[in-house]
């Protein structure tokens, strides 16, 4: 068990700040990636990103230094977390394609039209994806139960709030008085009740 809560603080030690920066790296400067095309996009910021997370690996034993050992309790809000961002993720799936969760659409649109989402799990909030982020996120830390990991799930929060505001301005943009309209009558990440969905 210490092997593999190891492991998987190493791949949220690597993987989340890249995976965050990717986003933040995107959607502020969408208009600056579209006229370099998904090729220089993906090649400057996928390098820089690959750096970083070299370089996090490098230094993990220093990183890694303060564990908690496996703990059922933990284990057991892991799974809770986890059994959640599994229910996310199979409702939205269907609607996103691979070319959405790499962010085509953003970088490409004339190749890659956008479509604004609002059927399934999208009807209820409009970002089932980022809050399946966060509970995985915190799932797997609950797991690991390392205090680095701890600091980075709760740094993840607000900057999973910061690449939603970017991406809200960008459809707003992209989508114009749809999209609007979508927000007026969908909350961000926690869904109404059904009466206050039919009371309007």
């Amino acid at each position: 068990m210490d092997e593999l809560r190891y492991w998987t603080a190493c791949a949220l030690l690597i993987g989340l700040p890249p995976g965050l920066l990717f986003w933040l790296c995107i959607h502020p400067f969408a208009g600056f990636w579209r006229r370099r095309g998904p090729g220089w996009t993906y090649g400057l910021v996928g390098a820089g990103l690959s750096l970083l997370g070299g370089g996090l690996f490098a230094v993990r034993s220093a990183l890694l230094a303060t564990e908690y050992g496996t703990n059922a309790v933990c284990l057991g809000l892991a799974g809770l977390s986890l059994g959640g961002a599994g229910a996310l993720t199979h409702q939205h799936r269907k609607h996103l394609t691979l070319r959405i969760l790499v962010g085509l659409p953003e970088v490409s649109p004339q190749r890659h039209p956008p479509r604004l989402l609002q059927e399934g799990v999208y009807a209820r909030i409009r970002h089932p994806r980022y809050v399946e982020v966060f509970l995985s996120v915190l799932g797997f830390a609950l797991v690991a139960n390392y205090l680095l990991i701890y600091v980075w799930a709760a740094l993840s929060l607000p900057l999973l709030y910061v690449i939603v505001v970017f991406e809200e301005r960008e459809l707003h943009q992209r989508f114009g008085p749809a999209y609007a309209e979508y927000c007026r009558r969908v909350p961000r990440f926690v869904p109404r009740r059904r009466a206050e969905r039919a009371g309007g």
